[in-house]
């Protein structure tokens, strides 16, 4: 029987295409980079996607150029970023029914492999960077730091899902640096909001754990804010639809982007309000759903730079 059977809760998807059509002894590898779960894909490309469009729309073979680079970028980074987070959370992983039958406590790949295909994947991650010029690509070197330590946050902070969101939104500073070879305060205002919308949609995801992590020590916004999770999650949220606000506006966009933006706010009432905190798998489902958040705003950047 293998570890997965024997598990209450888990969100690996063993009959995904992606794995299916891999042989098996490189389904553990896949499953190492999340390809059974291409929201955390989505989740880091987005905001790549919202400056790209802020910087290049509406020049629309040069803008599908950039989002296919970086829709490649984020599927390599993201792999390599997730195989680090389970080398270094291999034991934590262990004790949590929702991971232990990941593939390093579940003993279908060495420790040794693993640091190997963490390596490839950021081998192509390199290789996009190196399609950049040398300021974006001087701006993408800076998140290397958050995405180290991130891994190692839940063991002294109840945050982090901060440096998560400061880490997953930096393509927001990237895009846009790529495009136009500078920032902007419109641009800085993107990743603010991409920040507090990470405070609410990973809040949400920890929230599957929060037993295991309250018997084993482990540390989220999700078991900080457990009293009153739907307050918070609104201050997040709000914040997050003041910041996209605030870079319409300082973006000069037209009237379409801030009409969007009503229906990205409708979306986060709609995850709050029906949100189950103690049911996993609504957890996960409210979690995944913000993938059509992001690309409302990606649409939201096209439309008003089109306007």
């Amino acid at each position: 029987m293998t570890a997965e059977r024997t598990t209450g809760f888990t969100d690996i998807d063993r009959q995904h295409w992606t794995l299916r059509t891999l042989p098996a002894w490189a389904r553990p590898y896949g499953r190492l980079a999340r390809w059974d779960r291409p929201i955390g894909i989505w989740l880091l490309m987005l905001p790549c996607w919202w400056s790209v469009a802020l910087g290049a729309a509406p020049s629309w073979g040069r803008l599908a150029g950039w989002m296919a680079l970086f829709a490649l970028g984020a599927l390599a980074m993201r792999g390599a970023g997730c195989t680090w987070n389970d080398i270094v959370d291999r034991k934590v992983d262990a004790q949590v029914e929702r991971t232990r039958s990941r593939p390093l406590p579940a003993g279908e790949v060495t420790l040794r492999n693993a640091l190997i295909w963490m390596a490839l994947q950021s081998l192509v991650g390199a290789l996009i960077l190196f399609k950049l010029n040398k300021f974006a690509g001087g701006v993408a070197l800076l998140s290397l730091v958050l995405v180290a330590v991130y891994p190692t946050m839940k063991r002294f902070t109840y945050w982090p899902q901060l440096v998560l969101g400061l880490a997953f939104n930096w393509g927001a500073l990237v895009g846009y640096a790529a495009v136009t070879e500078s920032l902007s305060l419109a641009t800085v205002a993107l990743y603010l909001g991409g920040v507090a919308w990470t405070l609410v949609y990973d809040t949400i995801y920890a929230m599957q754990d929060q037993r295991d992590d309250t018997v084993i020590g482990v540390r989220s916004t999700a078991r900080r804010f457990a009293a009153a999770p739907r307050r918070w999650l609104a201050l997040f949220a709000a914040l997050a639809v003041a910041a996209w606000t605030l870079a319409g506006w300082l973006a000069a966009l037209g009237a379409p982007y801030f009409l969007l933006l009503l229906a990205i706010a409708l979306h986060f009432a709609w995850q709050i309000v029906f949100l189950k905190p103690h049911d996993p798998a609504d957890c996960l489902a409210k979690f995944k759903a913000n993938a059509w958040l992001g690309l409302l705003l990606t649409v939201a950047v096209i439309a008003g730079r089109a306007a």
